[in-house]
C-alpha cells in the first residue's frame, strides 16, 4: 500500500473507528489503541482486500470488530487466571466516579442487551455505519441485522422509560 493510499484511508476512517470504538468499550484510551491496531493489521493486510466483496469501510470495521473481539477475549483470559490464582480482580481501566447520570443511564440500559444487540447498536450508533454495511462486517443477512437493531432499541426504550418512571 503507498503510503499517500494509507494516509487517506485513515484521514477518512480514522474518527469514525474511534468514535465507534469509544461507544462500544466507554473507554477512550482503550479506543486509541484498537484504532491503531485496526490500521496496522489494515496496512499489513492490504493484499487482502478485495473491493467487489466490500468498500474500505466495511474492511476496516471488519478488522476493528476482530481487534475488539480479541481484547474482550485476552481481558477474560487474564481475568480468569487471576481469580485461578486468588488474586484480586484487576480495577476497571476507565472509573472515574463521577460519570454523569444519563450516561450512567445508558450503560445500565445497554448492559440489559445481548453482546449482538450491543456490537450492532454500537456500529450503527457509535460508528455510524449503514445497515448494510453492518450486515457486511458481521458476515450476516441485513433482515437479520435490521431486526437485531429494531429490537436492540426497543428494549433501550423500555429500559430507559422505565428507569425514569
Amino acid at each position: 500500500m503507498r503510503e499517500t493510499d494509507f494516509e487517506r484511508l485513515y484521514t477518512e476512517h480514522a474518527q469514525g473507528l474511534f468514535a465507534f470504538l469509544t461507544y462500544r468499550t466507554g473507554d477512550r484510551a482503550l479506543a486509541e489503541d484498537l484504532v491503531a491496531e485496526t490500521f496496522e493489521a489494515a496496512f499489513k493486510a492490504h493484499r487482502g482486500f478485495d473491493r467487489r466483496r466490500a468498500s474500505e469501510r466495511t474492511w476496516l470495521y471488519t478488522i476493528a470488530l476482530n481487534r475488539l473481539r480479541d481484547h474482550v477475549r485476552r481481558r477474560g483470559a487474564e481475568q480468569r487466571a487471576l481469580e485461578r490464582v486468588a488474586a484480586e480482580p484487576a480495577p476497571a481501566a476507565d472509573d472515574p466516579g463521577h460519570r454523569l447520570e444519563d450516561q450512567d443511564r445508558l450503560a445500565r440500559a445497554l448492559a440489559t442487551l445481548s453482546d449482538e444487540e450491543r456490537e450492532s447498536i454500537a456500529l450503527r450508533f457509535g460508528g455510524e455505519l449503514t445497515l448494510k454495511e453492518i450486515a457486511a462486517a458481521l458476515g450476516e443477512k441485513m433482515t437479520t441485522v435490521e431486526g437485531r437493531v429494531y429490537r436492540a432499541l426497543r428494549k433501550l426504550r423500555a429500559e430507559l422509560d422505565e428507569d425514569t418512571a
